[in-house]
């Protein structure tokens, strides 16, 4: 019962200290992204790779409907290719694995969100030192991460909260509400839509 008590009070501390302001940004960054029909790509290890996925699967097929066709997300999960994934890891390095990917589909203009509990995989902080290096625009959402690694995306949230499950709920729920609140700018009388 304590474990459960204190696991519920770490979600709630979390919810109460959202930086709504920088979530609020970021959804209009993707939001931008989308419309001007750049690709995002999303990238995550362990069940951060989970939420990785979940988001491809909620922003290329929920938003695109809720637009009527006015929107077409171009969401490419980094943590989805299990085959390539391996082939990079096995033949050139494991850190290499999400920015070798990037370096073959990248355009100007395009988004990389990268999340991740610690921020400092290895994996990880090869590739938002890629994303610096190409100019590519980078958002990172982190459970703990320290502030030099916070600083090497161009916008990061930290949510400040040393439990991986915890975090990685967050991931969730900060993939969802900007989900879902690009699909009400498209659906009327959203009151009686279950999103």
């Amino acid at each position: 019962m304590k474990h459960i008590k204190n696991y519920l009070s770490t979600l709630k501390k979390g919810i109460n200290t959202l930086d709504v302001i920088k979530l609020q940004k970021i959804e209009e960054i993707i939001f931008n992204k989308i419309k001007k029909n750049k690709k995002i790509f999303i990238c995550g290890n362990g069940g951060s790779a989970s939420v990785a996925n979940h988001f491809l699967c909620d922003f290329n097929k929920g938003i695109k409907l809720s637009s009527n066709n006015k929107l077409k997300p171009k969401i490419i999960s980094l943590s989805d290719n299990i085959e390539t994934i391996l082939a990079v890891a096995n033949d050139i390095s494991f850190n290499k694995i999400f920015s070798f990917q990037l370096d073959n589909h990248y355009s100007k203009g395009d988004l990389v969100i990268l999340l991740s509990c610690s921020g400092s995989s290895p994996n990880i902080i090869d590739t938002l030192n890629y994303c610096k290096k190409k100019k590519i625009y980078s958002i990172s959402i982190t459970g703990f991460a320290k502030k030099n690694i916070q600083k090497k995306a161009n916008i990061n949230i930290d949510l400040g909260i040393r439990n991986y499950g915890v975090s990685e709920d967050f991931f969730q729920i900060i993939m969802h509400i900007i989900s879902q609140s690009i699909r009400l700018k498209f659906i009327k009388k959203a009151k009686k839509i279950i999103l």
